[in-house]
């Protein structure tokens, strides 16, 4: 494999990592009190996706090297890996890595502290995403950062409240799954139009010409686009049938509602995909 192949990989596993870590943590602190037996797994599951989150991070920027060189070799070479950490890219693993200590640090903290400690490794985490990409050399930037930022933060708490929503309904009695699901499902109501919109903002602006849908970067922005429309379908459903019916107690209604979330976790891993092979490999400007 190439150094560009292993970058996609690495970028891919620590995206989902990150974004399940910032996201189990911010719903481990927002519906922690409902969930009494299954808060430990939820913790557990952030605690470990930091810790992977921050290995793929560092094992990603230490290839970029390589990706300069076009070669393996340029792991090797000081003066390459000196310019790499002194890019944009090193700015963000610093403030990755910073955001998912604190993020980290959040879930050993009480109430207060937890809420607090976590919303600035959240938040710092998202911002990382715009010292990068395609949005950070854009004239537009101070418009597109914010946009991206909140993209992210929505996404992140989405992805990240999956696995907590599976283990909520598996070991919590059906009330107090039902609680937290309709809880989840009444920020989801807004989460879910406001990614749809800062998506959308974000592609008006970054794509000028049409031709870019005839690109490897357009058909990879489609097939984001086609993987969030199910992923819509579903929201919609564990909203207004599968969700409700977890409060009957009834466990083929809990099965499916934890099968549909299953399910939207492999679709949000699958867009994610997608979005790690277009910002390693290809550029919006389809003269580039």
């Amino acid at each position: 494999m190439t150094p560009d192949h292993v970058s996609v990989v690495l970028r891919a596993l620590s995206l989902i990592a990150l974004l399940q870590a910032v996201g189990a943590s911010l719903f481990a602190v927002l519906f922690g009190r409902y969930s009494a037996d299954s808060m430990g797994p939820i913790r557990g599951t952030a605690g470990w996706s930091a810790l992977a989150g921050g290995a793929l991070l560092v094992a990603q920027y230490a290839i970029e090297a390589a990706r300069m060189a076009d070669d393996w070799s340029g792991i090797m070479d000081p003066a390459l890996q000196s310019l790499a950490l002194k890019s944009a890219g090193g700015a963000a693993l610093v403030a990755r890595i910073l955001g998912l200590s604190l993020v980290s640090a959040g879930l050993r903290l009480g109430t207060s502290g937890a809420r607090t400690v976590t919303a600035i490794g959240a938040i710092l985490t998202a911002g990382s995403f715009a010292l990068t990409g395609h949005t950070s050399e854009h004239p537009l930037r101070a418009l597109l950062a914010p946009i991206l930022v909140v993209h992210v933060l929505a996404i992140a708490f989405w992805l990240g409240s999956l696995i907590p929503l599976y283990l909520t309904t598996a070991r919590e009695s059906a009330a107090r799954a039902a609680r937290v699901v309709e809880a989840f499902s009444a920020l989801a109501t807004w989460l879910v139009p406001g990614i749809a919109v800062a998506g959308a903002l974000m592609t008006l602006l970054l794509v000028r010409r049409w031709a870019v849908f005839l690109t490897p970067y357009g058909w990879l922005l489609i097939a984001k686009v086609t993987g969030f429309v199910a992923l819509m379908g579903l929201a919609a459903l564990n909203k207004w049938r599968l969700g409700p019916a977890v409060a009957t107690g009834d466990r083929g209604s809990q099965r499916a509602f934890c099968l549909s979330v299953a399910t939207e976790y492999a679709l949000v891993v699958a867009v994610l995909a997608a979005t790690a092979v277009m910002t390693t490999l290809f550029s919006p400007d389809p003269s580039q």
